[in-house]
């Protein structure tokens, strides 16, 4: 026995010098059930004898054994003859046998293999027991830079930190290899995951100065933008994403989106635009588009800043979403908010941008799908951004379909929508800027229109002409113009052409003959409005005369109008210079009558009560 005891010590002394490992080799001497002295087997008891007087069965008719209602005995692993854990170390040892016959091209095919099946562990074990073995030609195993960056992937899945990413990287040069693009790119996956902003950057920097040892890449630049986005480090993602863009790689849809959003929200719209302009002219960053609704909300942060260039690419963006919802099938159509394009509309009218002016129109078109003609405030948006831009025949041609939409609408509504003094007061203003020129070249285009096919005549648009003319103290010309409504174009003044005629009149202190337009109009059958009305108080003010201003204030109530706020100011300013405290006290009643406060005239009456004394100065 102890013979036996000395040689079972030096078969483990042998084991164990040949592989270090204590997990491969088990003698089964360490199994107390194994014991290699014979034993007798254990005798069956005898049968119990039978009694004489007993019948014995008849014998079984089947074929059967007579154990067969009992399962197969199953065998333990404490009656096997092998060791319990040597199941256990049969994944090691195929291991141990694979790493002896792959080369370097199989051990990437076995990687490729088990990477579909994710199993980690037996790639970390298997490039490591292959490491210390030897080829078939006798020599160490050599990884290269893609079996290297398998077992970098591997414990990446496996949860390693950047930390010990970095030691595995740091390790390749003991292989021989030297680590490349993908190599950092998986130690910036680890630093993503674990929320190292700073060392992300400070490897990123590292790959940068390396050169083409292993320059940085698409996937590098978007996994570095993307940490410090994260963390708020706005500046930083921005010079690394036009580092990219600069470089020519791609950005993915993902930190584009996050780009996007912390522009916006930081308030860098001009960085946006110059990211967006540059994504643009670069065939693998062109198809990059936000969300729907992170569309809307650059659009609405862009319209209030007035940045009419941002504006633009956010409705192109939503363009394209419209675009791909008609293209689906079933088709999806996605509706812009009609006030967000007339916002737009104003917005190319402030910054003079005729890019956004006609994006914003394309679009609602193509969002109204020619079921809905725009709204009154659409068409007026537009008339006023072509006239603040200068373009007067696409005014005009827009007013023109603007008459065409809303023809029939009753002619309450059409005073109110065609009305020179309010919503088409840009229009006139446009026609004045360059004085009679202007309104001249306007005049004779509507002329021409008049006689084409099909022909063009609106009484709207003369009636821009004509308070043109006053605007520039040019009263022939506008009392030409309001007689040429009816000799050349065949029309019929409204109530707006009397009151541009009145104003015209009333500025040059042609009180007596504002009077008699007024009941010109009158007499014609023409109910006068309350601009009419207001138009005679200000010829009547003109000439220093608050007390039939008062009494036209009266005429005005009793035809069923309420004097404005400014109106009775007006009057009630007058009173106090020519000192007509009898008009001002029937200004107070119009004024407690209608509930107006009559208020911020204290500091204007304070320039009237001065004193000045020449010898305070001497």
């Amino acid at each position: 026995m102890a013979s036996r005891m000395t040689i079972l010590a030096r078969t483990r002394s042998l084991s164990k010098t040949l592989n270090p490992d204590p997990s491969f080799f088990k003698t089964i001497t360490t199994f107390s059930f194994l014991s290699q002295e014979p034993q007798l087997a254990a005798t069956e008891p005898p049968p119990p004898p039978q009694s004489s007087s007993s019948v014995p069965l008849p014998p079984n008719p089947t074929s059967y054994p007579e154990t067969w209602r009992s399962p197969p005995p199953t065998f333990s692993a404490a009656a096997s003859l092998l060791p319990s854990g040597f199941l256990e170390q049969t994944p090691s040892y195929r291991i141990q046998s694979l790493a002896q016959d792959l080369d370097s091209p199989g051990l990437l095919n076995t990687f490729a293999d088990w990477m579909t099946s994710q199993r980690w562990t037996e790639m970390k074990q298997l490039f490591e027991v292959w490491i210390r073995s030897m080829d078939k030609n006798g020599r160490p195993n050599r990884p290269d830079v893609s079996s290297y960056n398998h077992y970098l992937m591997a414990n990446l899945m496996s949860g390693a930190t950047a930390a010990d990413m970095l030691d595995l990287v740091a390790r390749m040069e003991d292989c021989g290899v030297a680590p490349n693009t993908a190599s950092f790119n998986l130690v910036l996956k680890a630093m993503h995951s674990g929320q190292e902003s700073e060392a992300a950057e400070k490897l990123l920097q590292r790959m940068l100065q390396t050169g083409k040892a292993a320059p940085p890449d698409d996937e590098s630049y978007n996994i570095v933008v993307s940490l410090l986005l994260q963390w708020h480090r706005n500046d930083a993602a921005m010079k690394y994403i036009e580092l990219t863009l600069k470089s020519g790689y791609m950005v993915t849809m993902t930190v584009f989106q996050d780009c996007v959003q912390a522009c916006v929200n930081t308030g860098k719209l001009d960085t946006l635009v110059s990211i967006i302009d540059k994504c643009k002219s670069m065939d693998q960053n062109k198809a990059l588009c936000p969300p729907w609704n992170l569309c809307n909300y650059i659009a609405d942060v862009a319209l209030q800043a007035d940045n009419s260039k941002l504006a633009v690419h956010a409705l192109q963006f939503m363009a394209k979403w419209i675009a791909r919802g008609e293209a689906a099938r079933p088709a999806v159509f996605l509706p812009v908010d009609e006030g967000l394009l007339v916002s737009a509309l104003a917005t190319a009218g402030r910054t003079y941008s005729t890019t956004l002016l006609d994006v914003s129109w394309a679009i609602l078109q193509r969002s109204l799908r020619g079921k809905k003609v725009p709204n009154p405030e659409s068409f007026l948006a537009k008339i006023s951004a072509l006239a603040s831009l200068g373009e007067l025949q696409r005014a005009f041609r827009t007013l023109s379909e603007f008459e065409s939409a809303y023809a029939n609408s009753g002619k309450e509504i059409e005073e109110e929508l065609f009305c020179p003094f309010t919503s088409l007061y840009p229009l006139v203003v446009a026609c004045s800027k360059n004085g009679f020129e202007t309104l001249d070249t306007v005049y004779f285009q509507l002329e021409s229109l008049s006689s084409a096919d099909p022909p063009y005549k609106s009484v709207a648009a003369l009636n821009c002409i004509i308070l043109g003319c006053a605007n520039i103290w040019d009263l022939d010309r506008a009392y030409q113009t309001f007689e040429a409504i009816s000799s050349t174009f065949g029309l019929t003044p409204d109530i707006h052409s009397y009151n541009a005629l009145m104003q015209a009149f009333g500025k040059l202190k042609k009180t007596s003959e504002a009077a008699r337009v007024f009941e010109h109009l009158v007499s014609m059958g023409v109910r006068p409005n309350a601009m009419s009305y207001s138009l005679l108080v200000d010829a009547h003010l003109i000439n220093r005369d608050p007390k039939v201003a008062v009494s036209v204030v009266k005429d005005m109530v009793s035809s069923g109008f309420k004097p404005s706020k400014e109106t009775l100011k007006k009057i009630k300013r007058r009173c106090m210079r020519e000192m007509d405290y009898e008009s001002d006290d029937l200004v107070e009643e119009f004024a407690k009558t209608f509930n107006l406060r009559m208020d911020g005239e204290a500091r204007r009456n304070r320039l009237f009560e001065l004193k000045f004394n020449s010898t305070a100065y001497a």
